[in-house]
């Protein structure tokens, strides 16, 4: 697959514009969601393959293995069951905002092949939590997935900073019944002010909203409350970690996703003049040490999902090695092609037997 992927595939898709090369992978995951038996087989093949299926236990959930495919994919949840059968241990759909947009203008999406790397400032295109819901409910639901699902909620850019806990709170009602779990994503460069929901006031207002409506609404039948992680950014500073960390133990969150894009320019890119969060490999290293800094102020207490700059096995191993249980892929597979979920899976689950 990645042979022909690489000779084959990519030269013809990084002639497309960035954007309708995207639009082609998913309609291709959506392709493979409707041929059932294939991908039932193809599921069926990494279930069994032993190389493959080293499952984790995390904050209630099981996952078939540790990578998953991070949000920004699959932004209106109609391709995600397919991403088992390319080896995927779980699936982040969204960002989804309240309302439907149609994010920034075009074009917004940029390669940079030589640095593995992307610009975006999509700015949280979807249909909206409600036509979001009614996508999910025609497929298979939480208990009935081959994979865990989380849904990542965002707000919507006509909803200033005053209303974003009840824009956030709408989309949570309609969307955590559907969901393995919930991401909040506050970290996104790409919707104006959203960051600023990281400064600690306007964050633990965030979430003592989501945790109390969390808590008080059933999310299904036999189901507790739904597992919340946050999603941070990698350009916040330590102090700043710290605030947000203490937000999340005080309000009992599940866990923490590091990290979103960057703002910075590292290098090369500090020429570069499209705006936007950068992604791929030149963030590799500013995740990992987020995801350490994590780590080690909660003792390896909070679940990290790792995301960032990961390509092959060696990025992969070394997010767990600084204390992530799981890790998420997007940029690489740009640049890798379909098989690389199921070839870091592998590596993982090995280097998991060896320890």
């Amino acid at each position: 697959m990645d042979f022909l992927y690489k000779s084959l595939f990519r030269p013809a898709l990084f002639r497309m514009d960035s954007e309708r090369a995207h639009e082609l992978a998913v309609n291709s995951m959506i392709w493979l969601r409707r041929l059932a038996p294939l991908r039932k087989l193809m599921e069926v093949n990494s279930r069994l393959a032993p190389s493959l299926h080293r499952p984790v236990s995390l904050f209630g959930l099981n996952f078939p293995n540790r990578v998953g495919l991070a949000a920004g994919f699959d932004k209106n949840a109609r391709a995600w069951p397919a991403a088992a059968a390319l080896g995927f241990g779980h699936v982040e759909v969204g960002t989804v905002t309240a309302l439907a947009q149609p994010g920034n203008p075009r074009p917004r999406v940029f390669r940079y092949p030589e640095e593995k790397a992307v610009i975006n400032r999509m700015g949280f295109n979807n249909e909206g939590a409600a036509a979001v819901a009614e996508t999910l409910k025609s497929l298979p639901g939480p208990g009935h997935r081959s994979v865990p699902l989380g849904i990542n909620l965002g707000k919507s850019k006509v909803a200033d900073l005053d209303a974003a806990t009840r824009d956030y709170v709408t989309s949570f009602r309609r969307l955590a019944p559907l969901a393995d779990y919930v991401v909040l994503n506050v970290s996104s460069p790409n919707t104006p002010d959203l960051r600023k929901l990281q400064d600690e006031g306007r964050l633990r207002e965030l979430l003592g909203a989501i945790m109390a409506e969390n808590h008080s609404t059933a999310v299904g039948p036999g189901r507790g409350r739904v597992p919340v992680l946050l999603k941070i950014a990698p350009d916040l500073s330590w102090p700043q970690i710290d605030a947000v960390l203490g937000a999340i133990a005080d309000f009992g969150l599940d866990g923490i996703i590091a990290t979103n894009t960057t703002l910075a320019r590292p290098g090369v890119f500090a020429s570069v003049g499209e705006s936007g969060g950068l992604s791929g490999r030149p963030l590799r290293q500013r995740s990992t040490d987020v995801i350490r800094y994590v780590s080690l102020q909660t003792k390896g207490r909070l679940p990290i999902i790792g995301v960032g700059g990961i390509e092959d096995e060696a990025s992969a191993g070394e997010k767990l090695d600084v204390g992530a249980s799981l890790v998420q892929i997007y940029s690489g597979m740009i640049f890798e092609g379909p098989g690389l979920a199921r070839r870091i899976a592998k590596a993982l689950a090995e280097r998991d037997r060896r320890f």
